[in-house]
């Protein structure tokens, strides 16, 4: 493998809740520390990259470890931090900021090295070596190959074979899923093995995938089948991972394998059943309470407004509304998840108030410490039912609208849907106004009051023509 040192690359990739630009200002702190504590050679690449030569981490690891002492005497391959003195023991460190990179195989139908590599030459970035006509590599002006570009950007691809796997693989780096997304990288690996007599049996996802990649791969392949994209998240990862055949070689387990479900904190409530979550608020203890009660009203009411687009999507008569019915159905699930994340989040900051409380107070030092805590915990226990009540008109918005364009037969479940949404606000309302007297910052209190004043006009201007104008239509067909 190309290395240039003992710890060779460092990369700081964002995942959730930090920038590009965070993870930047890491990678030089870190940089700078390890050229001070271990006077190494250290280099910045990616987007932490000091000068674009520097950029691409293949250019600086040219040479590689053998390479580095000439190297190191080059102007242009001065380090970024650190001496500019060859370290036998550790060589040089590269240090960077960078997209999260999927290491992606794709199986194909045979133990051929050379044709899963005549795959990879043909997809890859950098391409192939460009002939002849009497076969010879044709070389520039200063004796380097001259390379047809391959297909797909920012991608980096080789074939090989995988005797445990008993195929051969097109083995690709994909740096940049902006660019070349997952599914983009399987149907093109697809069209050119099958030009070549080949046939792709399935595809490899080596380490984590951020979950985008999956649910970008899913919509795609719903689209192609003509089927709604307003489905659930677990469906449409389902779909990803069936259609690229991510379970050929290994099991493919979305709870271990995605990122942001292996980082998410553990979700109790929504995970519950109907009658354990109600047995559980039904107890004596204090949370959940009212806000998760909230969160899920809220959560019930995007997903009647999502289910009635569904319903209507694909019947007869409804072509004309088929992008704003799946526009809805995609808002619909998109605010059902984040309200579900918002049942657990509130009894966190229910349970994180409590222990602020349980601080000791008995020193001045104890005692500040305390009023910090419990201000802190305060605050998010009022953030999150205000979260949940600012989302409340959208989701009016959209069982209106889909009480509208949609199926007719459905117009209850669309009613029920605003009602359960103005339950929902009015419930989150109330958590956020019994918490702010407790907000020693009165001037955040008046302005989060503010927010929470203006949301709720909005959901009760909303819920009144929802209402009137849901109820009169289903009071026609009644008595019609």
């Amino acid at each position: 493998h190309p290395r240039i040192g003992a710890v060779d690359v460092v990369p700081f990739v964002p995942i959730s809740g930090v920038t590009m630009e965070d993870c930047v200002a890491l990678a030089r702190r870190l940089g700078e520390r390890l050229a001070t504590d271990f006077a190494v050679p250290v280099y910045l690449y990616e987007f932490a990259a000091s000068a674009p030569h520097r950029r691409n981490l293949s250019d600086i690891r040219a040479g590689e470890y053998e390479g580095l002492p000439e190297k190191l005497k080059d102007p242009a391959w001065q380090p970024d931090f650190g001496p500019a003195q060859f370290n036998p023991k550790l060589g040089a460190c590269v240090v960077g900021a960078r997209k999260f990179l999927v290491a992606y195989n794709v199986n194909l139908n045979t133990t051929d090295k050379r044709l899963a590599n005549r795959v990879a030459l043909d997809v890859r970035e950098k391409g192939r070596m460009k002939r002849d006509e009497k076969g010879e590599v044709i070389r520039n002006e200063k004796g380097e190959p001259v390379y047809e570009p391959g297909l797909l950007k920012s991608v980096k691809a080789v074939g090989w074979t995988i005797p445990e796997y008993g195929c051969a693989q097109v083995s690709m780096n994909l740096t940049d899923l902006d660019v070349t997304p997952l599914h983009v990288a399987f149907d093109t690996c697809e069209e050119k093995a099958r030009e070549r007599g080949l046939r792709v049996t399935g595809s490899e996802l080596v380490g984590l995938v951020p979950k985008s990649a999956l649910l970008e791969a899913g919509k795609h392949y719903l689209a192609r089948m003509g089927k709604s994209r307003g489905v659930p998240e677990e469906e449409i990862i389902h779909v990803a991972i069936r259609t690229l055949g991510l379970s050929e070689v290994k099991p493919f387990n979305p709870a271990e394998r995605i990122i942001e479900y292996r980082l998410a904190p553990p979700a109790p409530l929504a995970s519950m059943t109907v009658r354990a979550f109600a047995n559980e608020l039904s107890t004596d203890s204090p949370a959940p309470g009212g806000g998760s009660v909230s969160a899920l009203c809220g959560a019930l009411s995007a997903a009647l407004a999502s289910m009635v687009a569904n319903l209507s999507l694909g019947k007869k008569g409804f072509e004309e509304q088929k992008d704003a019915l799946e526009r809805i159905a995609i808002r619909g699930q998109e605010l059902k998840d984040r309200l579900l994340w918002a049942m657990d989040e509130d009894t966190r900051a229910f349970d994180a108030l409590l222990a602020a409380m349980r601080l000791p107070k008995g020193s001045p030092e104890e005692q500040q410490n305390r009023t910090q805590a419990v201000e802190q915990a305060t605050l998010k226990a009022i953030e999150v039912p205000l979260s949940v009540l600012e989302a409340c008109p959208e989701i009016l918005e959209l069982c209106l609208e889909v009480a509208t364009v949609g199926l007719q037969a459905s117009l209850s479940d669309a009613g029920v849907g605003a009602q359960v949404a103005r339950a929902a606000a009015a419930g989150a309302y109330q958590n956020v106004c019994i918490n702010l007297p407790s907000l020693s910052d009165r001037a955040t209190a008046g302005h989060l009051l503010a927010r929470a004043d203006e949301a709720w006009q909005k959901v009760q201007e909303k819920h009144a023509r929802a209402e009137e104008q849901i109820l009169r239509k289903l009071r026609e067909q009644a008595s019609s």
